[in-house]
């Protein structure tokens, strides 16, 4: 089953962040678990008490849905260690229907092997020092030769010695061996005497398993081993030399183009098209070997499926999400300019949170709100409407906080108070981090603007906060290309705003759409708290008309 990604907008709230909890809840308690809670963004510190409070773990973190490697199916292989032959190696590729073959030790990537090396080593027959110069196991010949070592321990390696079959004359033979050669003849004891007497590190007795006694004899006292196969010397001549490792064959490691499971699918597919591969492998952050991906996997890969929370708006949506499917869309805000390719579920209603309208959808398909679930809603509640204060909280959004907090069991003025203090303690903290607690952009005509809030009870810590911000927000302006940035600070007991702005028609945008007066790029708000339902709506009035 696909996995389906429910997740709010880029610097999320408490709505966002506990929306996105809620609505994966649902939905796998009415569909099966496949649906996973999300966000995009930092937790801030009044969604992090929160999430405490209730003993929530925070959702996972996602920066860019873009598709990555590790979304493509993988071939899933053990791959083959150095010392395998090629001739295990290619009859492992011909069973898995490959051409090509991680070479492991242990998970960590040592080269990769394909048919086409294994052919160009195999023609390396004409060398009859092969064996020697690949430093061919001895365990190896007795696998391909499918052979029996009757003299001589299996250990160890091939160093020295040229490859050599004879089939002349015991006297002839003689003059053609050298010391520590690799001797293959027929069962034929005189020759074999004579190989193992001329120094030979190791005869190969073809036609049959069955080895003269003195031969036997002989070769323990020279210290010759001996491997018997049922194969003749044709055969066994042609097989032997596919008994070299891998690691002679293969292309190391340095020389392959890997890529990393969190690689963005665009950046592989521009690198695949420059290199001769077929099959690439793919290392996890461990660099342990994970996979191989080839470009008929690439073809394959099936995009990512997101129920988008609290959100409607591109400029607001985790990155990549154009590469996305999308599947529904639970929202309370404005509608944006956000496209799908196919006809999507899409609810959207004017109150004051999207916690709300989540509240309403486990009613309607009766399911239990446990207790750790009616906290987070109602937290969300709290949160976006300012404990009932803002002008965007409905009669619902009360009704539904109230019924909430019995089932989770808190004291909503109270917890309230703790929930916004925990918020608004931002001692210590940069400017950036205050910044993007609770940031979005918004475009209309041709103006692109930023607002951002924090909201607090103490209007002293919102003065220290104001000193951090005003500097910061020209920077922020200049990196994102905007023609106006506004920063609310919010005081929910006074019940008012003053906006920091910057922005060469920032003040004028202001004092036309409040009727009133900017001092020192400040504009004192009295009962504006919400910027869904009263600072955008005024702001965008003056800009389209």
């Amino acid at each position: 089953m696909r996995k389906v990604h429910v997740i709010g907008h880029r610097n999320p709230d408490t709505d966002s962040i506990c929306s996105a909890l809620a609505y994966a809840n649902l939905k796998n308690e009415v569909n099966g678990g496949r649906y996973e809670a999300c966000r995009a963004g930092n937790v801030n510190g009044e969604t992090q008490f929160v999430l405490e409070q209730f003993g929530v773990k925070a959702p996972t973190y996602v920066n860019d849905m873009r598709p990555r490697v590790t979304d493509v199916n993988l071939h899933e292989i053990e791959g083959v260690t150095e010392s395998c032959s090629i001739k295990e190696a290619g009859d492992k590729m011909h069973e898995l229907k490959l051409v090509s073959l991680p070479v492991l030790e242990g998970k960590k990537l040592k080269g990769l092997v394909s048919i086409s090396d294994i052919a160009h080593a195999d023609m390396d027959v004409f060398d009859n020092e092969i064996l020697a110069k690949a430093k061919t196991p001895y365990k190896n010949l007795l696998s391909t030769l499918n052979g029996k070592m009757l003299v001589g321990n299996e250990d160890g390696v091939i160093e020295d010695g040229r490859l050599t079959v004879l089939a002349a004359s015991v006297e002839t033979m003689t003059e053609f061996m050298k010391n520590d050669d690799i001797v293959i003849l027929a069962n034929r004891p005189d020759a074999q005497k004579a190989a193992i007497e001329s120094g030979a590190q190791l005869i190969v007795a073809c036609m049959g398993t069955e080895v003269d006694a003195e031969v036997v004899k002989a070769a323990k006292e020279k210290g010759c081993r001996i491997i018997a196969t049922e194969y003749d010397t044709f055969i066994a001549s042609r097989l032997i030399c596919q008994s070299i490792p891998v690691s002679y064959a293969m292309t190391e490691a340095e020389k392959v183009a890997t890529f990393s499971v969190n690689d963005f699918i665009d950046d592989v597919k521009d690198e695949m098209t420059k290199k001769r591969f077929r099959y690439f492998p793919v290392l996890n952050a461990d660099h342990e070997f994970v996979g191989l991906l080839s470009r008929r996997r690439l073809l394959e890969i099936q995009k990512k499926q997101l129920i988008l929370v609290d959100h409607n708006e591109v400029s607001q949506a985790v990155e990549g999400l154009e590469e996305c499917d999308i599947q529904e869309i639970i929202d309370h805000h404005r509608i944006g300019d956000l496209e799908t390719m196919s006809p999507v579920y899409f609810r959207n209603q004017p109150v004051g949170c999207t916690a709300t309208i989540i509240t309403q959808m486990y009613r309607e398909n009766n399911v239990e709100i446990t207790k750790p679930i009616a906290g987070m809603l109602c937290s969300a509640i709290l949160s976006d409407t300012l404990m009932f204060r803002s002008p965007t909280c409905t009669p619902v959004d009360e009704q539904i906080a109230n019924e909430l907090a019995k089932i989770a069991g808190i004291e909503i003025e109270d917890f309230a108070q703790q929930m916004f203090r925990a918020g608004s303690d931002l001692k210590g903290k940069a400017a950036d981090e205050i910044f993007y607690q609770d940031y979005k952009k918004f475009t209309a005509a041709d103006v692109t603007f930023g607002v951002g809030q924090i909201t607090s009870l103490d209007q002293s810590e919102l003065e220290e906060i104001k000193d951090k911000i005003l500097p910061y927000m020209e920077s922020v302006r200049e990196e994102q290309k905007l023609n106006m940035v506004f920063f609310m600070l919010t005081n929910i007991l006074e019940e008012t705003t003053y906006l920091a702005m910057t922005g060469d028609n920032s003040q004028s945008t202001i004092e036309q759409a409040f009727e009133t007066e900017v001092n020192g790029n400040v504009a004192v708000l009295p009962g504006v708290m919400s910027r869904k339902k009263q600072l955008i709506p005024n702001v965008l009035n003056v800009i389209q008309e």
